[in-house]
């Protein structure tokens, strides 16, 4: 039997403002310290710009492929597409086996998906110097919806790694 307690689900709560799970999750990942006002404005200043680069160049946020393109306008769907694209779906994990570490690749949890995912987005817009943190934020998330940017690049250094381990698979348990 396993020692380790169960882990209980937390409730979760929404956003004020936006009635969202999502926003929620992302002001606390923000959050600095207690902070939660301070991380509010930061991500409700970060969601006024997005609107305002889509206001002002609608070209930038279109999804789909081909003739099926369509312009997406709701600032929050522009996050949680964002936020699609960031995560990472497979890590390496090391495992010892016989007194040597393997780097073995590993699925996961959605729920570290999101964790990863903005933790990395926090901490590549907290990097950003010469812009205050709503428009790093709002940056960071433009540049995941369109597939570029610090984060893709680090989910993609993840994936690589997880391809180039893929030997040790079965490794995995």
């Amino acid at each position: 039997m396993s020692r380790r307690a169960k882990k209980i689900e937390k409730r979760v709560s929404v956003d004020p403002k936006f009635n969202s799970e999502l926003i929620a999750h992302v002001i606390r990942v923000i959050m600095r310290d207690g902070k939660k006002t301070t991380a509010e404005r930061i991500v409700y200043g970060a969601v006024e710009k997005i609107k305002e680069a889509v206001e002002k160049d609608p070209s930038k946020f279109e999804k789909g492929e081909g003739d099926q393109k369509t312009v997406v306008k709701d600032p929050l769907e522009i996050i949680s597409q964002a936020i699609e694209n960031m995560k990472p779906k497979v890590e390496v994990k090391t495992r010892r086996v016989g007194g040597t570490t393997y780097p073995v690749p590993v699925e996961i949890n959605p729920v570290r998906q999101l964790s990863l995912a903005l933790r990395w987005m926090t901490t590549f817009a907290g990097a950003r110097h010469g812009m205050g943190m709503p428009a790093a934020v709002a940056a960071e998330i433009v540049e995941a919806f369109q597939g570029q940017g610090n984060v893709i690049k680090k989910r993609d250094d993840v994936h690589k790694m997880a391809q180039a381990n893929k030997a040790f698979a079965h490794y995995a348990w």
